[in-house]
């Protein structure tokens, strides 16, 4: 609620009165706070969709997956609730999957697990084509401390983040390139813009529209490769 609940960077606190959201893992068992997984809702509220026009199967389907008990309401966004206040963080797509070696593997998941390292505040991460692997992950990361700028400092950190990654869910999972910046390109309602992180990562020169940018510097900082 606006002037009455304590903000947290990145974060979209809690849900309105009358929402009742939880963040469930692959078979809809909720998760404790600070665990990554899938965000749904388990009650209906007065505004949410009713079905699809001429399909109505396809509405149950999508929405209200049989994986997760047909009974949760699932958008699509993966979610972390904070330890400490039970804030939800919207961590992307559940669907947004990189092709590593043959594995498939979800941004989410991965974000999932930089976050939860107790250095960094937020992370972003996408794919890009690689010659060896189909399509290498890089993440960008800001850290709750200051960021990182000399080289020694950039290859150390990007080193303990990604052996974090190869421990908590596998060496497959390891960004390949991590870069720091002092936050993420988002929208003034705080949506993270993945299609100009992909960009930034292919070193393609963005040419998108970047109106709706809330911090425009940030691309030039996040634009060079660091480690």
């Amino acid at each position: 609620m606006p002037g009455a609940t304590p903000l947290i960077p990145g974060s979209c606190t809690l849900p309105f009165p009358g929402i009742d959201a939880a963040v469930v893992d692959e078979i809809g068992q909720e998760l404790p706070n600070g665990k990554g997984g899938m965000l749904v809702i388990r009650k209906p509220w007065p505004s949410m969709i009713r079905t699809i026009w001429g399909d109505p199967e396809r509405f149950k389907k999508t929405y209200f997956p049989n994986e997760l008990g047909g009974q949760l309401y699932l958008a699509g966004d993966g979610s972390i609730r904070d330890e400490k206040n039970g804030y939800f963080t919207i961590m992307g797509r559940i669907d947004d999957v990189l092709n590593i070696s043959g594995h498939r593997l979800g941004t989410m998941e991965i974000e999932s697990a930089l976050v939860a390292y107790e250095e960094v505040a937020e992370a972003a991460v996408v794919g890009k084509p690689d010659e060896v692997s189909g399509e290498s992950i890089v993440a960008f990361v800001v850290l709750k401390s200051k960021r990182p700028e000399n080289v020694e400092e950039i290859l150390e950190k990007a080193q303990i983040l990604q052996d974090w990654v190869a421990k908590e869910i596998g060496p497959i999972a390891k960004p390949k390139e991590i870069r720091f910046g002092d936050n993420l390109p988002k929208t003034r309602s705080g949506k993270i813009m993945r299609r100009l992180l992909r960009a930034l990562a292919k070193g393609e020169k963005i040419q998108q529209d970047v109106s709706t940018l809330e911090n425009p510097a940030i691309l030039e900082q996040l634009s060079g490769k660091q480690a």
